[in-house]
């Protein structure tokens, strides 16, 4: 019986009371009755009063752990929500535990405090359901790219780093909850297992055990295991006998395993008499591919920071004071390093001041919307999971660091700022990342930069604005290169041939942020104004202009 069905019948019963009183105490056996009733009476207000205690003691272990994990981010916010694990925990503090908040509020009949939240709700950020997933969906490729180990990940550790308290059981379960609503089973098995795990060791529990096991269950059996997922649905038989979907699934997967084993009897009687080979059934181990530079394997080995440039081009990268013959660079010349050839890859040092980046986040903050990406057929703007981000763009008039920025991207690299783009300001959030791509328009985008009219973008430059503890490398796969973000540096590079076609060795990603806050700044460069700056041969764009 619920709570609020439990007040419902104490208001009854409380009805019941004053309609028969006129009569009751004219006869022995009515006042007999009302003992009866009166025991009831207590009975019922005494289970109502244990429920709201109940519910108050709930209550406060909500406010202690969200004040706990309150007092924590105050003490270093920045710090404490670049942490993907604290981000996503307070993203779930904020819906699906918030909605367990909400219901138990809901049953005190209390319409002020309901009132109250609705309010808050409406008029303060608060996150979506879809911002659960997003969250989860973030720590799975984190997972996935650094190749985390679940259950370091559950104790708050990023690569052997200690950065947050530990994940609860039910947090464990929300995740691979998550992952089965996105149809994610090997991440649902993952981290169902955690919460199993966890389950056995929390003295409060968390999370119902047979909850874990039927989704650990059912994940297991997508992956195709159909044995074992038939034995974890038996073991939440023993827990819960009466369970109807377990008894179904126990049906069903008994039936697809007569049905595999009469396969596996064909296919050996094969392999014997027609010396056939067998095939193996079950886990197929991936081998990383490193040699493929479109592939996902190099892409990753380079985010982890596990290929590394050959020694032999090593040997032939430069350091060089960069003056253009300008009079100002010559007594303040640009400091750049060479961090590939062919293509040229060059890393400006000292070229954005702490007080620019201060500006351009200031003024950038309150324009931040999801960051698009260009539709190839249409040109249109569009989101994409690929691109996980918020940017906004500047102009130069709107303050001198603006201006000061785009005049120093025109002495770094030569180029007019004629037809460059606004200065974009990106922020990654939980994992935020951008997969491989290219900055230029390929043939077949025949649409893009279209409404802009000034051909295609001939160079980048990218600015670092903050450090980042782990991951959030830009990495060229082709090159086998990877950037790691410095404050106050910048990256450079053109993504166009000197004939005008693109240079597909530019194709460059944002690896998914794993510890820390990334902001970044660019730069894009179009042809139309370039007449008498782009380079005219091969050579690398900035040897010969250095002093």
């Amino acid at each position: 019986m619920t709570k609020c069905h439990t007040f419902s019948l104490v208001i009854s019963l409380l009805f019941l009371s004053k309609s028969c009183r006129s009569e009751v105490f004219t006869a022995m056996v009515d006042l007999e009755d009302l003992l009866d009733t009166e025991h009831v009476l207590i009975n019922t207000l005494e289970n109502y009063v244990k429920a709201e205690e109940q519910k108050l003691e709930l209550l406060k272990r909500y406010i202690n752990l969200y004040q706990r994990q309150q007092n924590q981010a105050r003490g270093d916010p920045q710090e404490y929500l670049t942490n993907p694990i604290n981000a996503y925990t307070l993203v779930k503090r904020l819906t699906a535990d918030w909605t367990h908040v909400e219901a138990l509020v809901s049953t005190t009949l209390n319409a002020d405090t309901l009132a109250n939240i609705s309010y808050f709700k409406e008029h303060m950020k608060f996150p979506t359901d879809e911002d659960l997933n997003g969250a989860a969906v973030a720590l799975m490729r984190l997972q996935d790219t650094y190749r985390l180990d679940t259950s370091s990940l559950a104790r708050g550790e990023l690569n052997g780093v200690k950065y947050s308290t530990e994940l609860s059981a039910a947090d464990c379960f929300e995740l691979g909850r998550q992952s089965y609503n996105n149809a994610d089973y090997y991440h649902t098995q993952l981290w169902m297992e955690e919460a199993q795990a966890r389950l056995k060791r929390e003295s409060n529990k968390t999370v119902d055990q047979g909850d874990v096991l039927e989704y650990l269950a059912f994940s297991i059996y997508k992956q195709g295991n159909i044995a074992v997922a038939l034995d974890l649905t038996n073991k939440l038989l023993e827990l819960i006998p009466t369970h109807s979907r377990a008894l179904g699934n126990r049906v069903y997967y008994e039936d697809q395993l007569k049905e595999q084993e009469k396969v596996q009897n064909e296919v050996r009687k094969k392999g014997d008499d027609d010396s056939e080979a067998i095939e193996t059934i079950g886990v197929k181990f991936h081998k990383p591919n490193y040699d493929d530079p479109y592939g996902r394997d190099l892409y990753e080995a380079l985010c982890r920071g596990e290929v590394s440039t050959p020694i032999e081009m090593q040997a032939k990268l430069k350091c060089r004071y960069l003056t253009r013959n300008n009079p100002f660079l010559i007594i303040a010349p640009f400091k750049v390093e060479e961090a590939h050839l062919e293509p040229d890859l060059f890393i400006f040092h000292d070229v954005m001041s702490d007080n620019e980046i201060a500006t351009i986040k200031t003024l950038a903050h309150p324009r931040f919307r999801r960051a698009t990406v260009q539709n190839s057929e249409t040109g249109a703007l569009e989101t994409a999971q690929y691109r996980i981000s918020k940017s906004a763009w500047l102009k130069e008039e709107e303050h001198k660091h603006i201006a000061d920025v785009a005049q120093r991207v025109a002495d770094m690299t030569g180029l007019s700022m004629s037809t460059a783009e606004e200065l974009q300001v990106v922020n990654y959030g939980i994992g935020g990342h951008y997969d491989p791509h290219f900055d230029f328009a390929r043939k077949e985008e025949k649409n893009a930069f279209k409404n802009l009219g000034t051909g295609n973008r001939i160079a980048t430059v990218l600015f670092y604005m903050s450090d980042v503890p782990q991951g959030g490398a830009t990495v060229f796969p082709v090159a086998k290169t990877a950037l790691w973000p410095r404050k106050g540096t910048a990256a450079f590079w053109h993504n166009l041939f000197p004939s005008g076609e693109g240079d597909k060795r530019t194709r460059h990603a944002a690896c998914p942020v794993l510890a820390g806050s990334k902001w970044v700044s660019n730069k894009w460069i179009h042809e139309l104004g370039q007449e008498f700056h782009r380079q005219c041969t091969m050579e690398r764009p900035l040897a010969e202009l250095t002093a």
